[in-house]
């Protein structure tokens, strides 16, 4: 694919998004404290950067009203026609409990308010326990929203290709799933990637750079012990490593893609986003801002810069064929999480 002519892709019919989409997991916590106007003054950086899609939660501490406040300011410095640049795309985490209509009705109300939208551009329903059988009333009553106009798309985070058949079987329309997809977390490739392709859904895929991992500061380091990671990112995707292979493993990675980010002037973040973004049914890769603390915008832009050719797919996929299979460890995408 030619990424550097790909910046945008057609989501659905009447939403085009960036594809590198901002996600605001790190204003949560675990990722340092953020502070409220130096996150406004970002967010304003990215967005005239051309970074205009942001990835949030219910569940992402005060995302939500981020994102309210951000909107209501840039409404009110720079008018309409930049405001309607944005999309903004949440997530619906309930406990996995009977869900109710009503229930599913509050939730989405209190997402719009927060966000100051009308409408949802895209919610992504998560669901803890498939052994609760309610994640199908919530997925019916969030079409009936979706109908009415209130969600305009639906998506998924984090389901398994089984429940996602299951649930494009009982004909509720998604438009995508969120799922884990990287150089070392291939498990997308074993079975959602052909069902995507196959029912029009597209992915949305996050720890593409394993929390910064995939970089150059740790190209050549000993290997770091999770109180070393000063991220709940770094230690996350440091346990998914483990999982993969040995830190020499991921040594020999890092220095291929180094190799390969020498050849095309770029950094070893860009080449493991270029690499996903190449792939089938992937709409975007989220990659996580932290907001008044670190600015990868230059970085990020350069992921249109250019484009992988064989022998750059072929040096990564030789170091990973010598890499653990997490499908036959984990399980499909999202199985960590169950």
């Amino acid at each position: 694919m030619n990424i550097m002519s790909k910046r945008h892709y057609q989501l659905a019919p009447n939403l085009s998004i960036c594809r590198i989409v901002n996600g605001l997991w790190q204003v949560a916590g675990g990722h340092g404290h953020i502070d409220h106007e130096l996150a406004m003054a970002d967010m304003q950086r990215y967005h005239d950067s051309g970074f205009t899609t942001w990835d949030l939660a219910d569940i992402y501490g005060p995302a939500e009203t981020f994102i309210g406040e951000f909107r209501r300011r840039l409404l009110r410095e720079k008018g309409k026609q930049e405001l309607d640049k944005i999309q903004a795309f949440t997530k619906w985490v309930p406990q996995p409990t009977r869900i109710t209509r009503l229930m599913v009705d509050n939730s989405i109300e209190a997402a719009t308010r927060r966000m100051d939208v009308s409408s949802l551009d895209l919610l992504q329903f998560h669901w803890w326990d498939y052994n609760n059988p309610y994640y199908m009333d919530a997925l019916k009553y969030l079409s009936d929203l979706k109908d009415k106009g209130s969600i305009r798309h639906l998506g998924l985070t984090n389901f398994d290709t089984e429940h996602l058949q299951m649930i494009t079987e009982s004909g509720i329309t998604i438009a995508s799933n969120q799922v884990q997809y990287s150089i070392i977390d291939r498990r997308p490739e074993v079975n959602m990637v052909p069902f995507c392709r196959k029912h029009n859904i597209s992915l949305l895929s996050y720890g593409t750079v394993c929390g910064g991992l995939l970089s150059e500061k740790y190209l050549g380091k000993p290997e770091p012990s999770l109180t070393d990671l000063n991220t709940l990112s770094l230690q996350k995707y440091k346990k998914m490593i483990d999982k993969w292979g040995d830190w020499n493993l991921f040594q020999r990675l890092l220095l291929v893609l180094d190799s390969i980010a020498k050849k095309h002037n770029v950094s070893i973040s860009n080449v493991a986003i270029n690499y996903i973004l190449s792939k089938v049914a992937v709409a975007g890769v989220i990659i996580g801002v932290r907001l008044g603390i670190a600015d990868h915008i230059d970085d990020n832009n350069n992921v249109f810069s250019f484009n992988l050719d064989d022998s750059d797919f072929e040096s990564i996929d030789e170091v990973s064929k010598n890499a653990n299979n997490l499908y036959e460890i984990i399980g499909d995408c999202g199985e960590e999480y169950r």
